[in-house]
């Protein structure tokens, strides 16, 4: 697996409002631990297709139907960037595309008040 990958993920179980259920997710861990045989963890931002989410502000970020062979628009949930297990990723879907992981990147960097 490699950073900006879109992969379907198990999320259960999860707690509050977190996203759960089996869902796209990106993946934005560094690519050294992406390869390390023996990192089992991946930091992944959930996608969702909600309109609400869609108005959270710079950390929700749209992505096109399309994008990274998503069949709808979706809206990547910065603000809720999480941390899982490899095992919970079961299916690649594909790629963003370097313009659109730089968005990515920058509602990112909103939601952790980075320069």
């Amino acid at each position: 697996m490699k950073r900006g990958e879109a992969y379907w993920a198990e999320l259960e179980p999860r707690s509050g409002s977190e996203q759960r259920g089996r869902r796209p997710v990106v993946v934005v861990s560094h690519d050294g631990f992406n390869t390390a045989p023996n990192w089992r963890s991946v930091i992944v931002v959930p996608l969702s297709t909600s309109v609400r989410q869609a108005a959270r502000g710079p950390t929700a970020v749209p992505l096109p139907a399309g994008a990274a062979g998503l069949p709808v628009e979706s809206i990547a949930l910065c603000h809720q960037v999480t941390t899982l297990d490899r095992s919970k990723l079961v299916a690649r879907i594909g790629s963003l595309s370097a313009d659109t992981m730089l968005a990515l990147e920058d509602g990112l960097k909103a939601a952790m008040d980075l320069p």
